[in-house]
């Protein structure tokens, strides 16, 4: 089997904005397996705030030995970006080799599309009323908040979009005083769920307070080895393939979350058609999905992912899987 990793650069559409700073483009790395006539590919997103580079996901990804099973690859790598891209290709890989679909291989119906979420960049109150009513069409939207003017933008948002179903990201942005004074008023305002409050590591009070609405862990929740930790504390659980290291793990970790109670949201980093494709296998029936890499940015892959009235669409085999 040879492998090998390219570094690819997608440009935005716009500046996007979280609480943790801001970006014009999306750098991405894309591992390419070959094993004779058959070709599997999958795409990651090395995140700084779980250390990772692209240098340094390159470096994990290279070094890893010539043969191995995607079971093998679990010991290989740690949960995160490289397993990720690696594991995702060599499912396209699988399937293109056995001449099916992925979600043959999973023994799964033929996935359906599923309504995303679209994210919402952080900016002033005023610009987030003009996005919000540019997207007001949009059925759910997603606000990044975690600053000292989160009441005022969001009273924007829901200004310039009346209709849509609203989730909020603080980014673990929030102390428990901030959480339980803003609740009141995310419910007034029609907000369905707020992910990740507080930072990972200091919510334990979050087993100790009311939780008037759905509180989702993101940064708090890698694989199912994060699951002990989160008992009492959270409601539903972000699983993000570039936290799992992968779609195997995913798989898993939506198995044992819903057998714990947790309901499920499936999200992203910001990436391409192709970090999104195996994730919307993942994110067939799910409470919440926020797949909308793709709809921020101003290019993409070749044959990239449909988005329409009805959701995001499953992948083609053009594109993976």
């Amino acid at each position: 089997m040879q492998m090998d990793v390219t570094r690819d650069v997608f440009r935005l559409a716009q500046v996007f904005t979280i609480s943790r700073g801001s970006r014009t483009q999306a750098e991405v790395l894309t591992v390419t397996l070959r094993d004779g006539e058959h070709m599997g590919v999958g795409e990651c997103v090395p995140y700084a705030r779980y250390d990772e580079t692209l240098e340094s996901v390159t470096a994990e990804i290279m070094n890893l030995p010539a043969q191995f099973t995607r079971a093998e690859l679990a010991n290989l790598l740690p949960a995160g970006a490289a397993r990720n891209a690696v594991d995702c290709a060599m499912w396209d890989l699988e399937a293109k080799t056995a001449g099916c679909r992925a979600w043959d291989l999973i023994g799964m119906a033929t996935p359906k599309p599923e309504i995303t979420a679209y994210t919402l960049s952080l900016a002033a109150p005023e610009a987030m009323e003009k996005q919000a009513a540019k997207n007001a069409y949009r059925p759910l939207l997603k606000i990044k908040l975690g600053t000292p003017d989160d009441m005022e933008r969001l009273e924007a948002v829901r200004r310039g979009a009346p209709d849509p179903a609203i989730i909020v990201d603080a980014n673990e942005g929030w102390n428990a005083d901030i959480y339980q004074d803003l609740a009141p008023h995310l419910i007034r305002l029609g907000v369905r769920m707020v992910e990740q409050p507080m930072p990972a590591g200091a919510d334990d009070i979050l087993a100790e307070i009311v939780r008037p609405l759905p509180v989702c862990a993101d940064e708090s929740c890698h694989d199912r080895a994060s699951l002990p930790s989160l008992k009492g504390k959270y409601d539903m659980i972000n699983i993000k393939l570039d936290k799992t290291g992968g779609l195997t793990e995913a798989l898993e970790l939506k198995k044992q979350a819903i057998a714990e109670g947790y309901d499920i949201m499936v999200g992203c980093m910001v990436g391409s058609s192709l970090a999104m494709a195996p994730a919307t296998l993942l994110a067939q029936g799910v409470a919440f999905t926020d797949l909308d890499g793709p709809l921020l940015l101003a290019e993409d892959r070749a044959a990239p992912l449909l988005f329409d009235a009805a959701g995001v669409h499953p992948p083609s085999p053009d594109l993976w899987g």
